[in-house]
C-alpha cells in the first residue's frame, strides 16, 4: 500500500506539472491576443518554479530508506546552558519544518536543561520521504550570537549535533523463490516409531542466496516437516533482514562527528552579521530568522543536488565564518 501510494503521488505530480505548464502556455496565447495577463503570468511562473523544485527533489529521493519516517535526535555540545538553549532552538526548527510540510511529530524522549534549553531530545517525524529529505541534516550545527545568558553581552559560539535515522518498518515481507531453495529429504535418526525411522520424512532447507539452513524431523509426515521448516526459514530470513538494517544504522552512527570546532556542517550567525550557511554545499540564506522558523528547503534541496553530483562533502567552516 505504501508503494502504491508513492507511485500514485508520482503520477499525480507529473500530471500537475503538465497542467501548470499548459496554463502558462494559455496565458501566452491570451497575451498574443492583446489580453493583460502579465500579473497572472508572473504569479503562475513563480508558483511553477517552486513546484518544479519540490518535484525535482522528490526524483532524487530514490534510496531504499528515503520513503520512511525520520527519527531525529538533538544533543547539545559543550558549553552548558548556552548550547542547551541552542539545541532546543534546533529542535523547534525541525518541528516547525515538519508542521509546514503537513507531517506528524511525536516526542519519544525529552530531557530539560538545568537552566534553559534541553539536554537531549528524540522525536519521530511521520510523513512520506521524511527521512530522505532530512538525511543530510545529520551533523554538527553551529550558532554565533550575543548570548542572552551572558550579563556582559559577549558573543558566544555554541554547538549542537543532529542525528537523523529512518524509522525501520519491521513488517518485512519475505519473498521466497523456489529457485533459491534447495530441499533435501532424509531418514530421521532419532528414536521413534517404526514409520519415523524407515521413511525419508525429515526435511532440510537451504536458502542459497544467504546460506541459511533449517531442518525439521520431529513430525512423522514429510509434509508437516516441510511446512515447519518453511516457517523456520521465513523466521530466520526475517531476522537476517533486521540484522542487515541494524548494520546500516550502526555504520551511520559510527560516522557521527565530535561536537566542536571544525566539524560543523552548517553555521547560523546572528552577530555581527546575519546569515545561515551550509559548509558542504555553500548554500546561504540571509534571513536566518526564517531558517530557524523552519525554512529549510534551500538547504535540503542543495544537499540532494550536491549528493547527486557527488560534491556533498563536509569540509568544515570557512575561515571567514569563524567569528
Amino acid at each position: 500500500m505504501r508503494e502504491k501510494k508513492r507511485l500514485e503521488t508520482m503520477v499525480a505530480d507529473d500530471e500537475e506539472l503538465v497542467r501548470r505548464i499548459g496554463d502558462i502556455e494559455a496565458y501566452f496565447e491570451l497575451a498574443r491576443e492583446g489580453e493583460d495577463v502579465l500579473a497572472d503570468l508572473e504569479r503562475d511562473i513563480k508558483s511553477l518554479a517552486a513546484f518544479n523544485e519540490a518535484f525535482e527533489a522528490k526524483t532524487m529521493l530514490n534510496g531504499e530508506a528515503d520513503p520512511l519516517n525520520a527519527i531525529v535526535t538533538v544533543h547539545p555540545g559543550a558549553g552548558g546552558t548556552e548550547s542547551q538553549d541552542w539545541a532546543e532552538m534546533l529542535m523547534r526548527m525541525y518541528l516547525r519544518w515538519a508542521e509546514q510540510q503537513g507531517f506528524k511529530t511525536e516526542m519519544n524522549d525529552y530531557q530539560d536543561g538545568e537552566e534553559a534549553g534541553i539536554k537531549s531530545a528524540t522525536f519521530t517525524i511521520t510523513g512520506d520521504y521524511a527521512f530522505g529529505m532530512l538525511a543530510g541534516e545529520s551533523g554538527v550545527h553551529r550558532l554565533v550570537r550575543i548570548s542572552p545568558f551572558d550579563q556582559a553581552k559577549r558573543r558566544h559560539t555554541s554547538f549542537a549535533s543532529v542525528y537523523v535515522s529512518p524509522e525501520i518498518d519491521e513488517t518485512i515481507h519475505v519473498d521466497l523463490k523456489v529457485e533459491d531453495l534447495r530441499i533435501d529429504t532424509y531418514r530421521s535418526g532419532g528414536k521413534g516409531g517404526q514409520h519415523v525411522n524407515t521413511t525419508d520424512s525429515a526435511v532440510r532447507m537451504t536458502h542459497l542466496p544467504t546460506g541459511i539452513v533449517v531442518q525439521c524431523q520431529n513430525e512423522r509426515s514429510q509434509h508437516k516437516n516441510r511446512d515447519k521448516a518453511m516457517k523456520m526459514l521465513r523466521s530466520r530470513l526475517y531476522e537476517y533482514e533486521l540484522e542487515k538494517k541494524r548494520a546500516v544504522s550502526k555504520k551511520v552512527e559510527d560516522s557521527k562527528l565530535e561536537i566542536n570546532f571544525g566539524s560543523q556542517i552548517r553555521s547560523y550567525v546572528l552577530q555581527p552579521y546575519r546569515i545561515a550557511k551550509d559548509h558542504r554545499t555553500k548554500v546561504e540564506v540571509g534571513d536566518v530568522d526564517k531558517v530557524l522558523d523552519g525554512y529549510l528547503e534551500p538547504f535540503l534541496r542543495g544537499y540532494l543536488l550536491a549528493k547527486r553530483r557527488g560534491t556533498a562533502a563536509d569540509d568544515g567552516a570557512d575561515d571567514d565564518m569563524d567569528v
